[in-house]
């Protein structure tokens, strides 16, 4: 059943060329502890398909306190240590809310 105020964010991370091992290392830290974090229902890393150096973090949260207590917590340095290591070319954060119930 979906949560009626659940929310989302979404990172796409680009490595530069050579480095999509280490970031993958990096990210794979953020997924067991953001499982475990209060309110969140799904935590994913995946690998694009068709572009080696193209990596997406997902995060699914039951409330926007939730979400924002995780953007607060020390997992989120994990991305400044991407940035101060200088193996990624970009870092792209979106956040998203339920457009509301079904369409008619």
């Amino acid at each position: 059943m979906p949560q009626p105020n659940a929310v989302s964010h979404m990172t796409v991370v680009r490595a530069r060329a050579g480095c999509s091992a280490q970031v993958e290392a990096c990210l794979s830290q953020l997924i067991e502890p953001s499982l475990q974090t209060p309110g969140c229902l799904h935590f994913a890393l995946q690998h694009c398909d068709n572009d080696p150096l193209l990596w997406q973090v997902a995060g699914y949260w039951q409330d926007e306190p939730s979400m924002q207590a995780y953007f607060n917590s020390a997992l989120m340095d994990i991305y400044g240590t991407l940035v101060h290591q200088q193996v990624v070319d970009s870092l792209d954060f979106q956040t998203f809310s339920d457009a509301g119930g079904p369409k008619r």
